[in-house]
């Protein structure tokens, strides 16, 4: 049994080309029997060995006991190991993310540079079949496309996964027969977390009906990963001609989305990575004639619909609704993702710029500071020229500015009149006239 466990891993390191012979690598060791049986194979193997134990102080004397464990293992095997600290409630508490996330980021960045200090070639996680079994029907559960039905992948990077083509029961089974113990998470008993649902309830009763479902399930998800490698190129040449990128700004042609053969299986292939859920996705195929302005959100990106495409962009984080500008020679105020204000002024007489990014005043009308801000609904003006008020979304429609920039669109204004459409055009109200004797000059670069 102990010859043809290892070999079986051995043969999965080398026929997905996993590690060279010899190589160095960071094991993470919990002290559970994955990560233990993982440990003494690498080494049967003759893999040098960085162990890294996280402990993340949530088990109370539980976490104590597994961190006792495998130092005391290390120092039988003579393995060097790093054992890593956590506050895992502040962090998330400080980092808005839960638990569970808290603790993949605290560890994986240990690991990153762990492997880099110590000059490994890899990470090794003792994920196993089970694993990517459970993974499969958590996505299916969930809603997932074609990838995500496609298991755990050997590797990702420089992290790998030697023991994928091993189950938890060949294992616990194998440690039995080397005499070797480990520690057990009481958390992987419990059935509050969907996962340990699935491998507690939902698993044993689908092996009832099926002894061998695990191995169908892996065997379907390699199928699915097969077509998923047939299917990748055709998104891929689908999306060089439809999405054009500029400054990490999607634009999706619509006219050309609507030749397609599948518009919403296209788009799931896009926004689900962003966020979006099916039903939003649907909403999208949905309105490729819907009004201009249309707008969609993820909690981390927006799609906006426009006349003739879909702008996709991160979502911008506001740190201040506006920003206050003194008027005196000189001033200037920084707009982030937009540029830099610069207020000047001159004597009357002097010729007034004709470029949209410099609005001349009459210095005599603008009292005090200036603000500026984002458009909002409702805000008018007096464009430049004209005698009447106009509404700003009026006016940015005539000028065909896309919902995209409609949206970042900042106005400035003074006590509650917009003097200048930034960047596009100042209020008639605060032009320079005969009577002017100094101009105040607003200069955005």
């Amino acid at each position: 049994m102990q010859g043809s466990f290892i070999d079986r891993i051995k043969e999965y390191i080398c026929s997905n080309q996993l590690l060279d012979d010899g190589a160095k690598v960071v094991v993470g060791l919990s002290g559970g029997a994955d990560s233990t049986a993982l440990l003494l194979v690498l080494l049967h193997l003759g893999y040098k060995v960085q162990a890294v134990h996280c402990n993340f102080h949530l088990r109370g004397t539980e976490s104590d006991r597994d961190q006792q464990f495998v130092t005391d293992l290390c120092a039988r095997l003579g393995v060097s190991l790093e054992i890593c600290q956590y506050d895992t409630k502040a962090y998330a508490s400080e980092h808005a993310v839960s638990i569970e996330m808290a603790a993949r980021e605290l560890r994986y960045a240990d690991f990153d540079r762990i492997m880099k200090k110590c000059g490994a070639s890899a990470v090794c996680i003792a994920h196993h079949r089970d694993d990517s079994v459970e993974t499969v029907l958590l996505n299916l559960i969930r809603g997932t496309g074609i990838k995500g039905l496609t298991g755990i992948k050997p590797r990702n990077g420089h992290i790998i996964r030697p023991l994928l083509c091993v189950s938890r029961r060949d294992i616990e089974n194998w440690l039995k027969e080397c005499r070797q113990p480990y520690v057990t998470d009481s958390t992987n008993l419990e059935t509050d977390y969907t996962r340990n649902k699935i491998r507690l309830g939902l698993l044993p009763l689908m092996r009832d009906i099926n002894p061998s479902v695990d191995e169908s399930i892996m065997a379907t998800a390699c199928h699915l990963q097969q077509a998923y490698d047939l299917y990748a190129p055709a998104i891929d040449d689908i999306r060089s001609r439809v999405i054009t990128q500029q400054d990490g700004v999607l634009s999706i042609g619509i006219e050309k989305l609507r030749s397609v053969p599948s518009v919403q299986g296209f788009l799931f292939e896009i926004l689900s990575p962003l966020g979006f859920n099916d039903a939003q996705i649907c909403s999208i195929a949905h309105s490729l004639d819907s009004q201009s302005g249309t707008r969609f959100l993820s909690a981390t990106h927006q799609v906006i619909k426009d006349r003739d495409r879909f702008t996709v962009s991160a979502l911008e984080t506001q740190t201040e609704d506006c920003i206050t500008l003194d008027t005196d020679d000189g001033a200037t105020a920084v707009l982030p993702s937009v540029g830099r204000i610069t207020v000047s002024t001159a004597p009357a007489g002097t010729p007034i710029s004709a470029n949209p990014d410099i609005a001349t005043f009459d210095a005599a009308l603008i009292k005090g500071p200036v603000t500026i801000r984002r458009w909002q609904e409702g805000d008018w003006f007096i464009p430049f020229g004209m005698k009447g008020r106009k509404l700003v979304s009026d006016y940015l429609t005539d000028r065909k500015v896309s919902a995209l920039e409609r949206q970042k669109q900042m106005v400035v204004t003074c006590k509650s009149d917009i003097i200048w459409i930034l960047g596009q055009r100042s209020d008639n109200r605060y032009r320079v006239t005969d009577t002017t004797v100094t101009q105040l000059i607003l200069t955005l670069s």
